[in-house]
C-alpha cells in the first residue's frame, strides 16, 4: 500500500493546467510543422504560421494560446494499492482546478439553464479508472467549446457498418467546417453504450499526433479517414487547403449486438493536453 497526500496532488495538477494553458504539445508543434510543408494553398500556409507563432508567443510570455481555456477534464488512472491522505482526491483535484483558473478565464455555468457562472471554472470533469499497482496517473484537457459545440453523438444500428462509420465522421467534420478551428484532431468512438462513447472519443484526444491505434484494421480506419477529411478542402481555420485535420483517432469499446455507437469529438487547433505521474 502507498500513502499519497492529495495535497501533493492538488500542487502538481495545478501546475499541470497551468502549463496545459500556455505550452502546447511538443508532438502537435511537430505535426504543424510537418502540415507546413503539406499545405497547399498560399493561405492556409499563412495561417499555419501564424498559429505557430501564436504558440511560440503563448510559451514565451507564459500565456494562454486561446482565449478560451475551457473546461477542465481530467482523466484519473488510480491505482488499487494507493491509500489518500490529508483529504479527499475529488476535492484536491477541484481544488487545484480553481488555483489554476485563478488568472484564466472562467467559462464554468453551475446549472445548465440558469447559466449563472461558477466563478472559478469549476466544477472538473473527472473520469475515473482503477488500475493495477500504485500509481496514480493524471491527464488533463482543457477543452474549448467552439470544437466541443461541433462533436456528435449517434446511436446506429449495426447495418450501417463500416461505411456508416467512415460517413458520420466525415459529415461530422464537414458540418463543422471553421466553426471547429481546423487543423482538428479528430476523436472517433466506436461501440459501448451512449454514456461511454463519448467518453471515448474524448480519451482519444489525449493520444500524441502520428500515434497510430495498435489494432490493424482500426490503424487502416484512422488513415484513411484522415486522408478523406484531407480532402474535403476546408483547410486551416477553414480558408480553404489540404490540411484540414492533423490526425484521426479511433478508439473502440464492446458494445451489444443491436446497436452501433458512434461519437465525434473534435479538438482545436490548441489541443491543450498534458501529463502527469505521481
Amino acid at each position: 500500500m502507498r500513502t499519497v497526500d492529495v495535497g501533493d496532488v492538488r500542487e502538481a495538477v495545478a501546475a499541470l493546467l497551468r502549463q496545459a494553458a500556455h505550452s502546447l504539445p511538443d508532438d502537435y508543434l511537430a505535426a504543424m510543422r510537418r502540415a507546413q510543408g503539406e499545405e497547399v494553398s498560399p493561405t492556409g500556409q499563412q495561417v499555419i504560421d501564424l498559429l505557430l507563432e501564436n504558440a511560440a508567443y503563448a510559451e514565451t510570455e507564459t500565456i494562454p494560446t486561446c482565449q478560451d481555456t475551457g473546461m477542465a477534464i481530467l482523466f484519473v488512472e488510480v491505482g488499487q494499492d494507493v491509500h489518500f491522505s490529508g483529504g479527499t482526491i475529488d476535492n484536491a483535484l477541484q481544488e487545484a482546478t480553481r488555483d489554476a483558473y485563478a488568472d484564466l478565464r472562467k467559462s464554468v455555468v453551475n446549472d445548465p439553464l440558469l447559466r449563472v457562472n461558477s466563478g472559478d471554472n469549476t466544477p472538473a470533469l473527472i473520469h475515473w479508472e482503477i488500475v493495477a499497482g500504485d500509481g496514480l496517473k493524471v491527464s488533463a484537457l482543457q477543452k474549448g467549446f467552439g470544437a466541443e459545440l461541433m462533436s456528435r453523438v449517434q446511436m446506429f444500428p449495426p447495418a450501417v457498418g463500416i461505411d456508416g462509420v467512415r460517413s458520420f465522421v466525415l459529415e461530422t467534420v464537414e458540418q463543422a467546417g471553421p466553426n471547429a478551428c481546423p487543423p482538428l484532431i479528430v476523436g472517433a468512438g466506436i461501440g459501448g453504450s451512449l454514456d461511454t462513447v463519448g467518453i471515448a472519443a474524448k480519451k482519444a484526444l489525449l493520444r500524441p499526433i502520428g500515434s497510430e491505434n495498435p489494432v490493424p484494421h482500426l490503424a487502416e480506419l484512422e488513415e484513411e479517414l484522415l486522408e478523406a477529411i484531407n480532402s474535403l478542402g476546408i483547410g486551416p481555420q477553414g480558408l480553404g487547403g489540404a490540411v484540414t485535420a492533423l490526425a484521426v483517432h479511433v478508439e473502440t469499446l464492446a458494445t451489444h449486438i443491436a446497436a452501433l455507437p458512434m461519437a465525434v469529438n473534435l479538438n482545436c487547433s490548441a489541443p491543450r493536453r498534458a501529463t502527469l505521474e505521481l
